[in-house]
């Protein structure tokens, strides 16, 4: 038989030949991939373009081990294509993940910008959302470490009043323990059914074409301080607009990022979750009975009393208003208003950035959220990696991971919008 040439081994799928030519238009050199230039001595080493279409191709077809990427360079004819036949061992390949975060990130933002230049990106309104991927730590570990943390604590408090001996051995074996932790920054989160290690991934997504735009890697289990940051990041990823519309559920409250969002031309859509007066089982005035005035900076309550303004708690956030215990005594509402000496009421800091807030996310603005942000979630779940579980140890691993698994979304998106030929004309224009 005649041996087979490359150009026999072109595959007829589409997937192949975009992921060549976006690969393709990329500056390695600029992107800070290592290798992008050959050393003009020694063996050289492999081109990180090659590298970097062997894990899109991956990652597209839920192989993201290193091992199996390996075979796959041996077995696989559209791997064999696109890697000019070239068998790379899987330490090479798991290297060049490892060594390529920002790097990874930053093509996954080139990618964004081509979306934005042939239009599948408007950039107006873009929906955020978290959702928690499995650590490579386990839970055991986790609970080891958190129980070295607390052995230390204890012997710190028993130090403190010179209660015990302390072993300096145990102290330094516990010290040098979590100093050898792999993944420090692991941590348990609620997960469906219970708690297990995991990190939130946040993702920014355009409503236009459900492009994802942004991402990032918390190890924060809540998203009320996470408001900002994504809408700062999607704010960058499309260009600096002038105005933005940033549209995510209820998680993400907080009114001092709100008023920091509109600061800078963004404009978020939070339905805003109010506390309940739970006081007496329920029967006692709620706080929506105490009318607000702005022009004194005062409330007045049910009984006509003005509650004037007493202190502010930066920690939460809150102003306090309070009567005095003179008036609420003599009062003939305070069984229904109180049971303390004197009723005390709180409003929000940022209190008009919350109702302005809380105005704008009607219905269809929070179905809008749905439609757009929670698909591309159960796609990087379940059609990119498998099972929502990351191979790579740490936040800067997790975030490698997500680059990746982002832009081969992306990809499969865009092919699906334009078609395999449009689109490879268009990256290669």
């Amino acid at each position: 038989m005649f041996p087979v040439t490359l150009e026999e081994l072109i595959p007829s799928d589409h997937v192949c030949r975009v992921i060549e030519a976006f690969v393709a238009r990329l500056d390695m050199v600029r992107l800070q991939f290592v290798r992008a230039e050959p050393a003009e001595t020694g063996r050289p080493g492999y081109d990180p373009r090659d590298l970097l279409k062997l894990y899109l191709y991956g990652y597209l077809h839920q192989m993201r081990s290193s091992r199996r990427l390996e075979a796959e360079c041996q077995r696989n004819v559209e791997v064999m294509w696109l890697l000019g036949r070239l068998r790379p061992d899987y330490k090479s390949i798991a290297e060049f993940r490892r060594m390529h975060s920002h790097a990874v990130t930053e093509a996954g933002a080139e990618l964004v910008q081509f979306a934005r230049s042939v239009g599948l990106v408007k950039g107006e309104t873009v929906a955020v959302d978290g959702s928690k991927f499995h650590t490579v730590s386990s839970a055991k570990a986790i609970r080891e470490r958190e129980s070295v943390k607390r052995y230390l604590e204890q012997l710190d408090e028993a130090d403190a009043e010179d209660e015990i001996v302390i072993d300096s051995s145990a102290v330094q074996a516990a010290l040098e323990k979590l100093k050898r932790d792999p993944e420090p920054q692991a941590k348990f989160m609620r997960m469906a059914p219970g708690f297990a290690p995991a990190y939130n991934v946040q993702t920014a997504v355009d409503t236009e074409h459900a492009l994802i735009i942004a991402h990032q890697i918390s190890d924060k289990s809540g998203d009320n301080t996470l408001l900002l940051p994504m809408a700062e990041a999607a704010k960058v990823a499309l260009g600096d607009p002038e105005r933005l519309r940033v549209v995510a559920d209820g998680g993400y409250v907080n009114g001092e990022q709100a008023a920091a969002c509109e600061a800078q031309g963004i404009t978020p859509y939070v339905p805003v979750i109010r506390a309940v007066n739970n006081q007496g089982n329920g029967d006692l005035f709620d706080r929506s009975v105490f009318v607000y005035d702005e022009r004194t900076d005062t409330f007045r309550c049910p009984g006509q009393q003005t509650l004037p303004r007493k202190q502010v708690n930066r920690k939460d956030c809150a102003v306090i208003y309070a009567a005095a215990a003179s008036v609420c005594g003599v009062c003939s509402l305070k069984p229904r208003c109180t049971r303390s000496a004197r009723r005390l009421v709180q409003r929000h800091l940022h209190e008009e950035a919350l109702q302005r807030m809380q105005q704008r996310a009607t219905p269809e603005w929070m179905r809008l959220r749905r439609s757009t942000v929670e698909h591309p979630f159960a796609s990087l779940k379940y059609r990119i990696f498998g099972h929502p579980r990351f191979l790579l140890r740490g936040m800067k691993g997790a975030q490698t991971e997500i680059s990746l698994a982002a832009m081969v979304y992306n990809l499969k998106r865009m092919l699906n919008l334009l078609g395999g030929t449009q689109l490879r004309q268009a990256l290669a224009s």
